[in-house]
């Protein structure tokens, strides 16, 4: 019998109570964005780092930050020759309203046929369990084969206020090869999918001024420049009728796709007509020379998140506004950063804006790309078993969207992210009535016990 297969065995012959302990952990109503359910937060770190000391883990501690702990924990004994892998994690949840929407109660871990109904249950207790339990196998039959870190964190759900402050401050305890990050989820229970890429985001508020306050319409429209109407022309101005983003310099820095690279987004099973079902719109719009899966993965994005001037109330008032306002986003890709993304949009607005207005721009919130090698040892090992567990060769994607902890590790630690995970598009994460595929979750836990031995 092989190592593994001691493990597996350990696992399945154990799968009820890894189901308890779950539900345990779900009961814990961690919502790490309301002051009332502080105590929580600090209960749900002390189950993890309970769960690390029973797994033999060293050093375990609660580590304070500006706000809710870390939760850290090693197990060095494989040696300096052999890799480490760091498991990051999250176990606080988002709010459970509107609470009337709700089926049963969103922190009683009821399960209903083959889904376990709770907050935190997809997003992501789940997953830091089936890292626990994957690793508690392997423990507890052959011991480990290689080094392993815990980084489980409290404030995910709140944007990682304090992670990076965390991981700055201790580069030196969490210096690893790699890190597994199992948030990511899959495409479907039958498609197992590995995410090697993260947008990262530039978030800014565009004011265009014109006149000191609201002025008469009738008395003063044609002879001063509307603010709402500059603001639009600007707007309008950022995208050719292609959508390519006009800003100067936004395509200089991005990565070309290698011939594999768009392979693999073809071969993704997601169609235009379920993107059209999916959104309710009449028809898809962007770079016709990508495909939807590489422009939402792979190509970088202007979009206007919202819009602000005069008068918005019921009825009328003909009034010519002072100012005008837009919140504006642009999603990165390797190797854009967020302050070349500033400077290109205000050598736009200098270029663009007329002299009848004033503009005012403010960078809000940035967030740095990822992307993580295919060809890289993790990836490869966590492909090999998401194939032996699935009988099928896993999708590779690139997400939309950012994740805080993988930039931070990246640029502190040098440690590149492994993006899985076992939860689906409809688990209803952040929504009422969250849920877990159980029979996918299993199958992860089986998984995961695979990719430490290949690894």
């Amino acid at each position: 019998m092989t190592q593994a297969q001691q493990a597996l065995d350990y696992v399945r012959g154990n799968s009820e109570r890894y189901l308890s302990e779950l539900k345990d952990f779900l009961t814990i109503p961690s919502i790490s964005t309301l002051d009332e359910n502080k105590g929580d937060v600090q209960r749900a770190a002390e189950w993890v780092a309970a769960q690390l000391r029973s797994m033999k883990m060293d050093n375990v501690q609660i580590m304070p930050t500006g706000g809710h702990p870390v939760v850290y924990g090693e197990w060095l004994g494989a040696g300096k020759s052999a890799p480490t892998v760091m498991i990051y994690g999250h176990y606080d949840v988002q709010p459970i309203d509107p609470l009337e929407l709700w089926t049963s109660d969103p922190f009683g871990a009821v399960v209903r046929g083959d889904y376990l109904h709770a907050r935190g249950s997809s997003d992501m207790k789940g997953q830091v369990v089936a890292s626990l339990k994957a690793v508690e196998a392997i423990v507890r039959t052959t011991g480990l084969p290689v080094n392993i870190k815990w980084l489980v964190e409290g404030e995910e759900e709140i944007g990682s206020e304090h992670l990076g402050e965390f991981i700055k401050n201790n580069k030196v305890l969490l210096a690893s090869d790699f890190c597994l990050n199992p948030d990511a989820g899959m495409m479907a229970a039958d498609k197992p999918t590995i995410t090697t890429g993260l947008r990262g985001l530039a978030y800014f508020e565009l004011k265009v001024y014109g006149p000191d306050k609201d002025l008469h319409s009738g008395l003063f429209g044609g002879t001063i420049h509307n603010p709402a109407q500059a603001l639009i022309e600007l707007i309008a101005g950022m995208h050719d009728k292609n959508g390519k983003v006009m800003l100067p310099g936004f395509y200089d820095k991005v990565r070309k796709l290698s011939k594999k690279e768009r392979e693999d987004f073809k071969r993704l099973p997601v169609t235009n007509k379920e993107i059209i079902a999916m959104t309710g719109v009449p028809a898809l719009w962007g770079e016709p020379q990508f495909i939807p899966s590489e422009r939402t993965g792979a190509r970088p994005t202007l979009e206007i998140n919202g819009l602000l001037s005069g008068f918005t109330g019921q009825g009328s008032k003909t009034v010519l506004p002072a100012w005008a306002m837009a919140k504006i986003s642009c999603r990165l890709v390797p190797d854009q950063t967020p302050e070349e993304t500033m400077k290109q949009m205000k050598a736009y607005l200098k270029k663009n804006a007329p002299k009848t207005i004033k503009w005012e721009l403010t960078n809000l919130h940035n967030a740095g790309a990822a992307i993580t090698d295919s060809n890289s040892a993790g990836v490869k090992a966590l492909a090999q078993a998401l194939e032996t567990v699935w009988g099928k060769r896993p999708y590779f994607r690139r997400e939309g969207g950012s994740i805080g902890s993988v930039v931070l590790l990246q640029k502190y630690v040098g440690a590149d992210s492994l993006l899985t995970g076992f939860g689906l598009p409809d688990d209803n994460v952040h929504s009422p009535n969250e849920k877990l595929h159980l029979p996918t979750w299993y199958k992860g836990i089986e998984a995961l016990t695979h990719f430490f031995y290949n690894f």
